[in-house]
């Protein structure tokens, strides 16, 4: 069970000598009116290395149609971002919001340093995520930071509807390992909020490491979306050679901590030279998703580099995970 990706991979790529010059990628979408609209991580310098968000608008057939000129979103230093990167976009009840990593003390990946011979910073924060609410699909109300105090998280996705009356996520707090966690890696977390400008709380461990590909970490990737058969998540697994691949799970639709079926094999890997060679190497990381005519189309970020596209048939894909169970 593969996703096939589009023939006109990779759909964005870095263009100009200003904010994103070096890297764009790592792309959620939405999917109104006719239209998906872009959200992408956007590098224009690697040192040092800060991201904005960049916005795009395509149509279902994935021809572009506009792509804006300037971020859509910069770092806001009243709000301690220094760089924001890895956006997510979930609609609830036809409003539209944000989750993105909010990054302290920025650095480039340790591929960049190692090639360029820039040190590691002396001093570190760990990156928090940030929510904020989307009007226009252009303008933003920031909520502020949401994850836990002294968490390390990145990965985190809202879910498009409450679950027993409150507001849901998934998150991936990277320091969360060890005997009193139950997971001996970074892990998948189920958690919940009465208000979306509160921090989320409540946690549960819902998916850690189980095979090879995924032995290292895993996160979620897109926000799950509802489906008969449970919620349809698509994650990323990273192995101890640093290669990140994607998986796919179907969760209870009442207790989404609860694994109903999850895929055993990489529904997408590193093959293509875009995917394979790049600013982090051997690396696709899915944080968009949408459906059209019952097409479920991902969008990743390749090598940390570039934004392409993969689908499947719904229907067929959630019938093989089925099959595949627990």
């Amino acid at each position: 069970m593969e996703l096939k990706r589009f023939a006109g991979n990779p759909i964005l790529e870095p263009r100009g000598d200003d904010w994103e010059s070096v890297a764009v990628f790592n792309p959620s979408a939405v999917y109104k009116d006719g239209k998906i609209h872009i959200y992408y991580r956007a590098v224009g310098d690697y040192f040092p290395y800060t991201s904005s968000l960049g916005y795009a608008i395509f149509d279902e057939d994935l021809n572009l149609v506009e792509r804006q000129s300037e971020p859509v979103m910069i770092p806001d230093a009243k709000m301690w971002e220094r760089s924001l990167e890895d956006p997510r976009v979930t609609e609830i009840d036809g409003d539209f919001y944000l989750t993105y990593v909010a990054t302290p003390t920025p650095s480039p990946p340790g591929a960049v340093r190692h090639r360029l011979g820039i040190p590691m910073p002396k001093y570190s924060a760990h990156p928090r995520t940030a929510l904020a609410k989307i009007t226009n699909f252009r303008e933003f109300e920031r909520y502020g930071i949401i994850t836990p105090y002294g968490a390390d998280e990145r990965d985190v996705v809202l879910f498009p509807e409450k679950i027993n009356g409150k507001y849901a996520f998934f998150d991936r707090p990277a320091n969360w390992v060890g005997e009193e966690y139950g997971t001996s890696g970074p892990s998948i977390w189920f958690a919940t909020t009465d208000s979306l400008e509160q921090k989320i709380t409540n946690h549960k461990l819902v998916m850690k490491a189980e095979t090879e590909w995924e032995g290292n970490k895993l996160g979620a990737g897109p926000p799950p979306i509802k489906t008969e058969a449970g919620w349809l998540l698509i994650y990323h697994g990273v192995d101890n050679n640093k290669v990140y691949r994607a998986g796919a799970a179907l969760l209870d639709l009442e207790e989404p901590w609860n694994v109903l079926a999850r895929t055993r094999e990489p529904i997408l890997e590193p093959v293509e030279d875009y995917e394979k060679y790049g600013d982090v190497p051997n690396v696709v990381f899915p944080e968009g998703m949408v459906v059209v005519d019952k097409t479920l189309i991902v969008f990743y970020g390749c090598a940390d580099k570039t934004c392409s596209v993969a689908s499947v048939d719904l229907d067929e894909f959630i019938e093989e995970l089925l099959s595949e169970g627990k």
